[in-house]
C-alpha cells in the first residue's frame, strides 16, 4: 500500500494539494490501488507559531514511514527571510540526498505557447536538473556587510559522483524517450565546475552509443529553446542552470501553473511538487492553478507502478487544457475546486 505524507505549505500550497487529493481518491476508485496518508503542520504557521521549521522528529517520520511526499508550496511574506521554507523545502532535498530533480515540459495546447507555429509535436522535453549541488548548497557569506568594502560570496560545488549519478539517469531516460541529451552548462566561463560535467558526460557517452548527447552553454540553450524547441528531448543542467531553464521551458507551454516536478532517488522518499509558488495574493480566491499539483501526483502514480492511473491524469488534465476547463490565469474561468471537479468527472 502506498504511503504519501502531505505538505501542503504556504499560500496556496493547501489549496492545489487539496485538490490534488480530491482527483487521487478518485484515481484509487477507479484504478484499484489503496494509500495511506497524513497532513504535516509544517510551513510558516508552524513557525511563527511556535519557532520551529523542521525538527528533527517530523523528518525522521517523512524519512522512515512513507514512501514519498506531495508537497504544495513554501514562502510567506511574514517570514522575509524564508528561512521556514529553506529547512523544510531544501533541507529535505539535501538530507535525503534527492539528487534527480526532473521537471517534464510538454505542450498540449498551441493557443497558450509565446512562439509562433508551435505546436504540441514540437515541443516535449524532459529537463533533468542536478538538485544537490552548484550554487545552491549555502556555502559562503558576507565580509563587512553594511559598508562600502562589503565582500558577498557563494561557493559554487560540483562532484564527479554528483555528475555522474545524474547523467546515468538522464542518459536512461533519453534512451527510454527519443534518444537524444544536450548537457547545459556555462563551462567557456566556469572551467572548473562545469568543465567536470563535460568531462563526465564524454566519458559516459560511449556506454550509450543509442543516446546522441551534445553540449550547449546555457545562454545558447535558452535561445534555442526559443527559436527551435523541437530540438530538445532529455536536458541537462547543473542546480542553477537546469532551474532557470525549466523555468524558461514552462513559459513556453503555459507558465508554472502546468509544471510539475519530482525530486528522487531511488530508495529514498521521494519528493512531488509544482513548481510555482506560495502566490499570497490569491489566497482564498479561488484563482490557484491546481494542474501544476494534480500533474506532480500524476507524476508519483507513475513512479509508484501505477501507470495506467498516471495516463489518465495526465490525459485529463490534457483535456480540461483543451476545453479551456481551467482558471484565469490559463485563459478559463473555474475556481481552483471546480478544475477538480473537471478532472474527476474526466476520469
Amino acid at each position: 500500500m502506498l504511503k504519501i505524507a502531505f505538505l501542503p505549505g504556504d499560500g496556496i500550497g493547501p489549496e492545489v494539494i487539496r485538490a490534488a487529493v480530491q482527483v487521487l481518491d478518485a484515481a484509487a476508485g477507479k484504478f484499484g490501488f489503496s494509500y495511506t496518508s497524513e497532513w504535516f503542520d509544517l510551513g510558516a504557521e508552524r513557525y511563527l507559531r511556535t519557532g520551529e521549521t523542521m525538527p528533527d522528529k517530523e523528518f525522521a517520520r517523512l524519512r522512515d514511514e512513507f514512501d514519498c511526499i506531495l508537497l504544495g508550496a513554501f514562502g510567506d511574506p511574514r517570514v522575509p527571510t524564508n528561512i521556514h521554507a529553506k529547512d523544510i523545502l531544501l533541507g529535505l532535498r539535501q538530507r535525503l540526498d534527492l539528487y534527480v530533480n526532473l521537471r517534464p515540459v510538454k505542450l498540449v495546447d498551441a493557443r497558450l505557447c509565446p512562439l509562433k507555429d508551435v505546436g504540441p509535436s514540437q515541443l516535449d522535453m524532459a529537463i533533468v536538473r542536478e538538485n544537490t549541488e552548484s550554487l545552491y548548497v549555502g556555502i559562503g557569506g558576507s565580509f563587512k556587510p553594511g559598508t562600502d568594502d562589503e565582500v558577498a560570496q557563494n561557493v559554487m560545488i560540483a562532484t564527479r559522483k554528483g555528475c555522474d549519478r545524474l547523467l546515468k539517469y538522464a542518459f536512461e531516460l533519453a534512451r527510454a524517450r527519443r534518444g537524444k541529451l544536450v548537457l547545459c552548462d556555462k563551462a567557456n566561463a566556469i572551467e572548473s565546475a562545469h568543465g567536470l560535467w563535460r568531462k563526465a558526460l564524454k566519458d559516459m557517452a560511449p556506454h550509450y552509443p543509442d543516446v546522441k548527447a551534445t553540449t550547449l552553454y546555457a545562454d545558447v540553450a535558452a535561445m534555442r529553446m526559443v527559436t527551435h524547441p523541437h530540438e530538445f528531448d532529455v536536458v541537462v543542467g547543473d542546480n542553477m542552470i537546469g532551474d532557470i531553464l525549466s523555468d524558461l521551458a514552462a513559459a513556453l507551454v503555459g507558465g508554472l501553473g502546468l509544471a510539475p516536478s519530482a525530486s528522487t532517488h531511488p530508495g529514498r522518499t521521494a519528493l512531488y511538487e509544482p513548481v510555482h509558488g506560495s502566490a499570497p495574493d490569491i489566497v482564498g480566491t479561488g484563482k490557484a492553478n491546481p494542474l501544476a499539483a494534480i500533474l506532480s501526483l500524476g507524476m508519483l502514480l507513475r513512479d509508484f507502478d501505477y501507470p495506467a492511473a498516471a495516463d489518465a491524469i495526465e490525459e485529463a488534465c490534457a483535456r480540461a487544457v483543451i476545453a479551456k476547463a481551467v482558471t484565469p490565469d490559463l485563459g478559463g474561468t473555474l475556481t481552483t475546486d471546480g478544475v477538480a471537479a473537471w478532472i474527476v468527472a474526466g476520469l
